[in-house]
């Protein structure tokens, strides 16, 4: 029901997912990133605990193995847990940018994946194999011109589109980018929209304007907080109006 992309870029250590589908509100299920770890997107017959799931588990693994395994050993292990696997498509990038895919037989329509290093694509109910390569060759074409990782992700959800995407048509679509914070660099949805992408490349282009980067700019960050505060005693609690 979804064509997706999932990515670790090195240079600025984010990592995150993009996905558009002919289904309600994608961006509730298939989507999951962790930043320092990687990303997961869980779709076709979904397993929406393949993302929490995958994402401790790589972070356990990548500390255990001090970054000598990763996607594929996690892959491994939530297939072997999963006796639904055959219905399932998953795909993950790991911080070293490892990546690793798996599409189940019984996954509907044409139904592929493709893995390169720092990101892979997948999808089914595809209008094409075209999609997926369009997916990946505008992915690297603007990872190429430096452009930012969100902005990878829609250019390959948009390629993907105009090779016919989800042949069944179009509903929802969203943006999941995670970087130093627990918080979301970036987590943008549409939930139900005849142009979804549309709609999602009106909210990412908004993320240019001087009301929200100044926004943005004043959120707390780790780096600059120093200690959690101790819980005051109730009695110490300051008033408030």
């Amino acid at each position: 029901m979804t064509f997706s992309i999932v990515a670790w870029d090195a240079a600025s250590g984010m990592t995150g997912v993009g996905v558009a589908t002919k289904h309600l509100a994608v961006g509730s299920l298939v989507p999951h990133a962790r930043p320092g770890v990687g990303a997961v997107a869980t779709q076709a017959n979904t397993n929406p605990y393949f993302g929490p799931w995958g994402l401790d588990r790589l972070e356990q693994l990548q500390r255990q193995s001090e970054g000598e395994q990763g996607a594929e050993e996690v892959l491994a292990s939530l297939l072997h847990d999963d006796p639904g696997r055959d219905g399932r498509q998953v795909m993950l990038v790991d911080a070293e940018g490892r990546s690793a895919a798996w599409t189940g037989p019984d996954c509907a329509g044409i139904a592929a994946h493709r893995c390169y290093p720092g990101f892979a694509v997948a999808g089914n109910f595809l209008a094409s194999d075209l999609v997926l390569l369009a997916m990946a060759e505008a992915y690297m074409a603007a990872e190429r011109q430096g452009l930012s990782l969100e902005e990878r992700l829609l250019l390959a959800l948009e390629a993907g589109e105009s090779h016919g995407g989800d042949h069944r048509g179009r509903q929802s679509a969203a943006l999941l980018v995670m970087h130093r914070e627990s918080y979301p660099h970036c987590d943008f949805r549409v939930d139900h929209h005849p142009e979804p992408l549309v709609a999602l490349r009106e909210i990412l282009d908004h993320t240019e304007h001087d009301y929200y980067t100044g926004f943005r700019a004043g959120l707390p960050t780790t780096l600059g907080l120093a200690q959690p505060c101790a819980p005051q005693p109730a009695g110490d609690m300051p008033m408030r109006a």
